[in-house]
């Protein structure tokens, strides 16, 4: 959601937010440019580049249409297939000899919001009545089939799969409210 208002605001030319969103983000638009380039010169031009559209166009950006980084990610995409191309015919060195210099650490928001997401979840299964929460949590966190989790608890096979399915029932209603 950070990255949303950033992008957001910078469509609204606030230098602040446009510097947040740089900082969100530059790592992983520096890959893209440095993957498809090749070299780290010619990536840090095209970074460069990718930034001054973002500027530029950031008032274009709808949040329902794509997540932040998605849409930022085709702009560097976009920008490093341009600079490849307009390179011609001369001769990188294979990506596969290209140092790892990427940082592949998950954003702290990204990171925040699958935490939020994993509460919300256990919040919502722990308000289940006890067998149904036992038996999601046993079908789908241990990876138990139904029939063996039916003989742990001695129950018939559709009792079971019954529990399961008005568990996962409450549990979409509570997840949606």
């Amino acid at each position: 959601m950070r990255l949303t208002e950033a992008l957001v605001r910078t469509g609204a030319e606030d230098r602040e937010a446009f510097r947040s969103l740089y900082l969100l983000t530059a790592a992983k638009l520096f890959g893209i440019c440095l993957r498809i380039c090749g070299e780290r010169q010619a990536a840090e031009d095209v970074l460069h580049e990718v930034y001054l559209t973002v500027w530029r166009r950031a008032g274009a950006y709808e949040p329902g249409r794509a997540s932040p980084i998605t849409w930022l990610a085709t702009i560097a995409r976009n920008r490093a297939i341009d600079w490849r191309r307009a390179q011609g015919g001369r001769q990188f060195a294979p990506i596969d000899d290209l140092p790892d210099i990427v940082d592949t650490a998950p954003l702290a928001s990204d990171l925040l919001e699958a935490a939020g997401e994993r509460d919300r979840l256990h919040g919502c299964l722990g308000a289940l009545e006890e067998r149904q929460q036992v038996a999601i949590r046993t079908a789908f966190f241990d990876g138990v089939t139904y029939a063996e989790l039916a003989q742990r608890q001695d129950v018939p096979l559709g009792t079971l799969k019954s529990w399961v399915r008005r568990g996962l029932i409450a549990l979409k209603r509570c997840l949606d409210a």
